[in-house]
């Protein structure tokens, strides 16, 4: 069992020299461990939520001058007494500072030991706890906007609400066990089935959410493909405005995928160069055309990439096996710039975004048409998306116990089977907000966490 009785202490901000550093401290002793190493005013008599000045010793040297934050429990994030020590941002300081607090009783906290702390005390239910994570992590308005509408409860309130009805007929179907030699009927089984029926359908619009909370936390995945020496490598570096692939006249320069990250309207995007599509004796460059083909496969979006140059067979091939596909894509005509008045006219029975990337022309009407045909619209404030992989597991499953609810409900079975079922189905929602947990599953959880957070 997780420890709880002691004092845990850590950094709280980024390792390394800064302005800055924040040390935290949380458990029972807190304050008493402080106020050995503090010299100022006596921090046992001072209010919660007060901030005081003064210097952090080591018998009779200083080590440095500090502010000490005071959260007296249950009035803190942990809702046991919580000391924050803001120092100068030495490495030094700092871990002298903690080498002290251990020598005086504290213990280095494991990786998102505080957090565990908060969810072990009621303070946030276990999805709340998962979305601080996704919080520290969040890198766009878009991810920021999701983990903020977790933390503060939004799904947690749905999935409560939905247990709440699940748990008035389980009570109702174990108090007919308990009559069962007198054959009574206390839960109407019409209207369990119009409430399972309900559940459903939220679960099903839950699972459904979570395509785009996925790629909304961790970027949507958009392959910049074609033949060689279209551009690919050159639309890339004109995207992230810096060198990142190697632009040359050799056909198949790339070889591997090339990935990098940009934000457009709050939203991240993971642009993926890859190898130039063509057969090929040369066992590197076959490999990388192979990949080619797996990324466009993980795609959220293809930007196909043509240019002037190339025999308009050739486009239409394989522009005939993109719309064949099930993956979003956009036709670009690089190099537009170099169009002949012969070649316009093939190109003009192709809808496709004109650009330049080597002079850097049309890159604003191509990242519009990317925001249009990926579609993800803005989160509304009462919205609940899922962006969690263990959440929507536990949804699937939830969702199958209550197939099979229905299920023996047409087949008019005994209760006892429609009892388990019901049991399984609250187990697995209880799963998420951590009403049901492990130790394993907690520890997978928090070791993902930042020390000190």
């Amino acid at each position: 069992m997780f420890q709880q009785d002691d004092t845990i202490v850590a950094l709280a901000t980024p390792s390394g020299s800064g302005a800055i550093g924040l040390i935290r401290l949380s458990g029972p002793e807190a304050i008493t461990i402080t106020q050995q190493v503090f010299k100022g005013k006596n921090l046992s008599k001072q209010a919660s939520h007060t901030i005081h000045f003064g210097t952090i010793k080591d018998g009779e040297q200083i080590i440095d001058e500090v502010l000490v934050s005071l959260f007296i429990g249950p009035h803190s994030y942990t809702k046991e007494h919580v000391v924050e020590i803001s120092t100068h941002g030495s490495s030094y300081i700092i871990q002298k500072i903690i080498r002290l607090l251990i020598g005086k009783g504290a213990r280095a906290a494991k990786a998102g030991e505080f957090t565990l702390r908060a969810f072990l005390n009621g303070q946030l239910d276990l999805s709340q706890a998962e979305a601080v994570a996704d919080l520290i992590a969040s890198d766009s308005q878009a991810s920021h906007q999701l983990a903020m509408q977790q933390m503060r409860g939004g799904f947690s309130t749905q999935l409560q609400q939905l247990r709440e009805e699940l748990i008035h007929f389980a009570s109702m179907i174990e108090l007919e066990l308990d009559f069962a030699e007198e054959d009574v009927e206390f839960a109407n089984r019409d209207d369990l089935k119009a409430l399972i029926l309900k559940i459903n359908a939220v679960l099903h619009k839950l699972i459904q959410s979570f395509e785009q909370g996925n790629v909304l936390k961790t970027g949507v995945p958009v392959v910049i493909a074609g033949w060689p020496n279209v551009g690919k490598s050159t639309l890339l570096n004109t995207l992230l405005n810096e060198e990142r692939a190697i632009v040359s006249e050799i056909a198949g320069t790339t070889r591997d995928t090339i990935e990098d990250e940009l934000t457009i309207n709050g939203i991240v995007f993971r642009f993926i160069d890859t190898a130039g599509i063509r057969v090929t004796q040369d066992t590197i460059e076959a490999i990388g055309v192979e990949r080619t083909h797996e990324k466009m496969k993980q795609a959220k979006l293809i930007l196909y990439l043509v240019s002037p140059d190339q025999p308009k067979q050739i486009i239409e091939e394989q522009l005939l096996g993109l719309e064949t596909a099930t993956i979003p894509f956009l036709t670009i005509l690089n190099k537009a710039d170099m169009l002949s008045e012969s070649q316009e006219e093939v190109f003009n029975q192709i809808p496709l975004i004109r650009l330049s990337a080597k002079n850097k022309t049309g890159i604003e009407e191509l990242k519009t048409a990317i925001l249009e045909k990926i579609q993800l619209h803005n989160i509304a404030a009462d919205e609940v998306l899922i962006s969690n992989t263990r959440h929507v597991e536990a949804l699937q499953k939830t969702e199958s116990a209550l197939a099979n609810v229905l299920f023996n409900l047409d087949t008019l079975v005994t209760s006892d089977f429609i009892s388990s079922d019901i049991k399984q189905a609250l187990h697995y929602l209880g799963e998420i907000t951590g009403l049901v947990t492990t130790d394993d599953l907690l520890e997978n959880i928090f070791s993902k966490f930042c020390i000190g957070k």
